[in-house]
């Protein structure tokens, strides 16, 4: 089963070795004479091929210093830990966003003044952290409308008043776990990355939980007009698909995930969805899931029409890591051998770039498999081999080893040099382990949910990388018995809640929030409540019981650990023996990278050779700055957008809330400014009445930053005003 992959695609991995590439300096320009002008920003990433890039051209390297503030529009919507991972479409003049309390707005694109606002919380003021990257619009002779998700729910809603749309679902609106071959109720279900749209259908992956229970990732298409389910490609295979035979025989009535959270795109002309997935539930231990596990992190291609699968490639067989791909690819077009092929680039967590031929799933590079360690904890049974491509290289540092620690003062490094050796460090795939195994590139990645940006001129791929480690510890839960036993508040704590906020209540702020000294600001009632069904990313746990939910809402507010009695025999079937301690960074006594820099970087990637053009650290921390310690490199989420005339535009760096504009050729800082709070999100950028503007969400909210609720647009001064 470890080996089964796409029958065609078997053949391709030894025939890729025949590809020729253009000699250093060849242009990539005549595979780009038939696309369109790339001068609009009407969907998520930009247009069609998801590839940020624009030809505007009114802003140019030579007239930087003329780029100031057009307008900043305040959501008021910003709580701590809030974010705003929204990249903006523009429609005729109207900005379409979202907000930190995702209210859906749309904005006069010339003036950030609101024209109207859908709040589809209705004006609840206690929602947890929300996570929402934009929206999809559509239109036909007759109406115009927006689609997004909130919780359970897709709408759709007139774009030109913001009312749902009656016609779609009931009230403007359908639920995302219908459909699901599951009982809805306990499911946790939603959408962070927009739809795409193609022919009268809107096709979603999801967001479901990563711990068991979870949802199936089943990708669907949904009517435009009406919400009727058109399609539905099962990830996680039934019995008589194909696929079903990596998984254990019954896996698929209870396991989850194999998830597309990260977007998809379509190619319009051939009809062909691009979707990669995620991992399965529970993701960091598999025993209930020995096999493969197709469709987890696999790229499929599916008929846009129907959702056959046309072809897939499984990057992570029976993943352990949380190796999600973090995007959706990008479709590019390559000169070669003076011929245009046209290609998928699928980026990933551990730094890698998968270049396919679009219409056959052929690799443009080789892709080796190669023997990775498999003494995993007991009932565990890890694949034998794993594939990772020739070409390009890694844009992102592959094994961190002693050498590697962090060097930012004696006491640093010794703190570092303790921790380093009590764990595992033996870089791509080292099984899970209880002493701790270094994951490097981190569970965020390297590649993570901006994406990379695509030069069709020069062939050039843009992509910001995240250069951190954290520690993946595997713990064990609560022994289970036969018959009637007892259990306590800790025990369901320690069962389902400690593997994101840590065995002490802590949490891992702000992905995952502390739970401690939460007495005086929640009720029983409310904490019950939102164990029961869920909030943001966190899962329903409504299988527990009445009496097992409220004794555990008990626990953490009080710390009261009362007994209940409870039938094992009568659990579910996705109880696991292990989980593990938490979301943990491999961090200094100080709270900084335990690791040398770069901490982040933004790389040009050359698809035409398999090269790295350039790569510069991407980032800083103010106060190390201020120290002399410059240019360290930091996290950074969001993507960039590239231009013609030669800018490479982004946001991202956590820390120092800096809005940069590069050199596309040489990653020379050409410009920046200082945003309110983080620009976490890609860019994008657009013309009004002769005008060009550059807009990004600063939402911030992750790491130590602070958090923001605007959006700020930039143009030239006095241009086309």
């Amino acid at each position: 089963m470890k080996n089964l992959i796409l029958a065609i695609f078997c053949s391709f991995i030894v025939g890729a070795v025949w590809i020729g590439f253009n000699p250093p300096g060849g242009s990539n320009k005549s595979a780009i004479s038939d696309r369109p002008t790339y001068t609009e920003w009407r969907m998520f990433g930009g247009g069609p091929e998801n590839i940020h890039y624009t030809t505007l051209d009114q802003i140019t390297p030579e007239n930087l210093d003329q780029l100031e503030v057009a307008w900043t529009y305040e959501s008021g919507d910003a709580f701590e830990g809030s974010e705003i991972q929204c990249n903006p479409i523009i429609i005729d003049g109207v900005m379409y966003a979202t907000t930190p309390r995702v209210r859906v707005v749309a904005l006069d694109a010339a003036t950030g003044r609101e024209q109207w606002s859908f709040d589809p919380s209705g004006g609840a003021t206690r929602l947890g952290k929300m996570r929402n990257r934009g929206v999809t619009y559509w239109q036909d002779e007759s109406e115009k409308r927006i689609y997004f998700a909130f919780r359970q729910w897709l709408y759709s809603l007139d774009a030109e008043t913001g009312k749902p749309a009656a016609s779609f679902g009931i009230g403007g609106r359908i639920d995302l776990r219908e459909g699901l071959d599951r009982d809805p109720e306990g499911l946790t279900v939603t959408v962070t990355t927009p739809g795409v749209v193609y022919k009268d259908m809107l096709i979603v992956g999801s967001l479901v939980s990563e711990a068991l229970p979870s949802a199936p990732g089943f990708i669907r298409a949904y009517d435009l007009r009406t919400g009727k389910i058109r399609w539905v490609f099962r990830t996680i295979p039934r019995p008589g698909e194909f696929g079903y035979e990596t998984w254990p025989k019954d896996a698929w009535q209870y396991t989850g995930g194999a998830n597309n959270w990260s977007g998809l795109v379509v190619d319009q002309k051939r009809g062909l969805a691009f979707v990669p997935t995620g991992s399965a539930a529970f993701d960091f231990y598999g025993a209930n899931r020995h096999g493969d596990n197709l469709f987890a992190n696999s790229l499929l291609c599916l008929d846009a029409n129907t959702g056959e699968r046309i072809w897939h490639f499984q990057a992570v067989r029976h993943d352990v890591w949380d190796r999600d791909f973090p995007s959706a690819p990008a479709l590019v077009t390559l000169r070669r051998d003076g011929k245009s092929i046209d290609a998928v680039a699928q980026i990933t967590k551990s730094g890698h770039v998968y270049l396919f031929e679009r219409e056959t799933g052929k690799p443009l590079f080789p892709i080796e498999n190669i023997k990775v360690p498999t003494e995993g904890v007991d009932g565990e049974k890890l694949a034998e081999t794993q594939p990772l491509p020739t070409l390009p290289p890694p844009f992102a540092r592959q094994k961190l080893t002693v050498d590697m620690l962090t060097q930012r003062t004696p006491e640093a490094h010794q703190n570092a040099l303790e921790q380093f050796r009590k764990v595992r460090s033996n870089g791509q795939f080292e099984p899970p382990s209880f002493e701790g195994t270094i994951v490097f590139p981190g569970f965020d990645g390297a590649g993570e949910w901006g994406g990379a940006a695509f030069d069709p001129e020069t062939g050039l791929l843009y992509v910001n990388s995240n250069e951190m480690a954290w520690i993946l510890r595997i713990v064990e839960r609560q022994k289970r018995t036969t018959g009637t036993t007892i259990t306590t508040g800790s025990k369901l704590y320690q069962a389902n809640c400690a593997a994101c906020h840590k065995p002490d209540l802590s949490g891992s702020p702000p992905e995952f929030p502390s739970l401690k000294g939460l007495a005086g600001k929640r009720k029983e009632a409310d904490v019950s409540a939102i164990i029961k069904n869920g909030q943001g990313r966190m899962p329903g746990y409504s299988m527990l019981g009445d009496e097992a939910i409220r004794t555990l809402a008990r626990f953490i507010l009080t710390g009261t650990d009362v007994g209940i009695t409870t039938d094992p025999s009568k659990s579910s079937p996705t109880w696991l023996k292990y989980s593990t301690d938490g979301y943990n960074k491999f961090l200094d006594q100080d709270g900084y990278p335990a690791i040398a820099p770069p901490w982040g970087t933004l790389n040009a990637i050359d698809l035409i050779k398999g090269e790295i053009a350039w790569q510069i650290p991407f980032g800083e921390f103010p106060e190390l700055a201020a120290m002399g310690r410059k240019n360290t490199g930091s996290e950074n989420y969001g993507g960039a957008i590239v231009t013609s005339n030669g800018l490479l535009i982004i946001g991202a760096t956590i820390h120092d809330n800096k809005f940069r504009i590069f050199d596309k050729k040489t990653g020379q800082l050409l410009w920046e400014t200082v945003l309110p709070a983080a620009g976490n999100a890609t860019p994008a950028t657009y013309q009004v009445d002769g005008r060009q503007y550059i807009v990004i969400a600063a939402g911030g909210g992750k790491g130590r930053g602070k958090s923001g609720g605007s959006y700020v647009a930039f143009a030239l001064k006095g241009n086309g005003r």
